[in-house]
C-alpha cells in the first residue's frame, strides 16, 4: 500500500467521484451507490478504482457484508464531507446574493453602542455580505427611533429611556447594560461601593449630553431639580473633568475605559434606571429588506462576549 499522493488527488479527483465514494460507504455497496447517483454499476466500480489509483492507497475494504472504508478511506471520507459542507455554505451565501442581499443598509445608533460592540458586528456582516453597502450614522439616542419611524434608516439600535416615544417602530430586545457613577480619587463618595442620585446632585454633577434628560427625570422623582453647569457630548471629555476634580458624573460603564482605571473611582449607581435595556428598532408595518433581516438575526444570535457588553447613550 503506497502513500497518499496529495498532489494527484487535488489535480485529478472530481467532486462527483467523491460523492460516489461517500455514497458507497453509506450504502455499503457500490451497486447501491451507483443507483443512488444514477450511473451504471460498472462505471461506479471503475470510478472507485481510478480514485484508489490516484490516491495511491486502498480506500475501500471488501467484506462479506459489503464495502467499508479502509483507514485511509475513513480519512478521505471525513475530509470529503467537510468539502461538501463548505460547498453547501457557499451555495447558501450565493443564494442569499441572488435573493437580494445587496444594496444599502442604513443604520443609526449612538457612539457608546457603535464603539464597543456594533462596529465589530458590522465588520463581520460586511465580510459575509460584501455587496451590501453599510451606511452608519451616529445620532443621539432620542433621535434614533424617529429616524427609523420616518424611513431615514433601516435599523436603529437604542437604549430605552424615560418618555421615549416608540410610536411608529417595532422594538426587539437586544442587550442590557448599566450606568455607573464616576468620582475623583479621594472624593468622600469614593469610599462607598454605591451611590444614589440624591447623593450625587450636590456634588456638581457633570452630565454627558445624552444623559441630561434621564438625570432631570430622576431628580424630579425625588423632588429635586437638576440644572447642569457643564454639558459635554463626549464621555471621555466628561471623565477628564471629573479626573481634574471639577465634579462627578454618571456614564455607561463601557465608556470608562481601562485608561481611567486608577485615575477615578467607579461606583455602582443604586437606581432602578441604572440598568438599561438596548433594543433594535425597525419601522412598524414596513417589510424589512433581506439584508436588514440577516443583520438582525446575526445581532440576536451572537452571544455576548461578556455579561454587560455594551451601552448606549440616553
Amino acid at each position: 500500500m503506497g502513500a497518499l499522493n496529495r498532489l494527484h488527488l487535488i489535480r485529478q479527483v472530481d467532486l462527483f467521484t467523491l460523492r460516489l465514494f461517500l455514497s458507497a460507504i453509506e450504502e455499503q455497496q457500490i451497486g447501491l451507490a451507483a443507483i443512488r447517483e444514477n450511473i451504471a454499476a460498472s462505471t461506479a466500480t471503475k470510478r472507485i478504482q481510478v480514485l484508489e489509483n490516484i490516491a495511491g492507497v486502498k480506500l475501500l475494504d471488501r467484506t462479506p457484508r459489503g464495502v467499508v472504508p479502509s483507514p485511509a478511506g475513513a480519512i478521505l471520507a471525513r475530509h470529503a464531507r467537510m468539502i461538501f459542507d463548505s460547498l453547501d455554505d457557499m451555495r447558501t451565501e450565493f443564494a442569499a446574493l441572488t435573493e437580494g442581499v445587496q444594496g444599502e443598509l442604513r443604520i443609526v445608533s449612538a457612539r457608546s453602542v457603535i464603539v464597543p460592540f456594533l462596529a465589530r458586528e458590522l465588520g463581520e456582516f460586511h465580510r459575509q455580505y460584501p455587496l451590501v453597502e453599510l451606511i452608519v450614522h451616529e445620532v443621539e439616542n432620542s433621535d434614533i427611533v424617529q429616524a427609523v419611524a420616518r424611513g431615514e434608516a433601516d435599523l436603529g439600535v437604542f437604549a430605552s429611556a424615560y418618555g421615549l416615544d416608540l410610536d411608529g417602530v417595532d422594538v426587539t430586545p437586544y442587550r442590557r447594560d448599566r450606568i455607573v457613577a464616576v468620582v475623583p480619587l479621594g472624593h468622600p463618595l469614593g469610599a462607598q461601593t454605591s451611590v444614589t442620585i440624591r447623593e450625587l446632585l450636590p456634588e456638581n454633577l457633570i452630565a454627558p449630553r445624552a444623559l441630561v434628560g434621564a438625570l432631570r427625570a430622576a431628580a424630579r422623582r425625588i423632588g429635586e431639580e437638576y440644572t447642569p453647569t457643564h454639558v459635554l457630548r463626549s464621555g471621555g471629555a466628561v471623565i477628564s473633568l471629573v479626573n481634574a476634580g471639577l465634579g462627578v458624573t454618571v456614564q455607561p460603564e463601557c465608556l470608562v475605559g481601562h485608561e481611567w482605571r486608577g485615575r477615578v473611582a467607579v461606583l455602582d449607581l443604586d437606581e432602578p434606571w441604572a440598568e438599561r435595556r438596548i433594543h433594535l428598532a425597525t419601522a412598524r408595518g414596513r417589510e424589512c429588506s433581506p439584508a436588514t433581516k440577516i443583520l438582525i438575526e446575526q445581532l440576536l444570535t451572537r452571544p455576548a462576549d461578556r455579561e454587560e457588553e455594551l451601552t448606549d447613550e440616553i
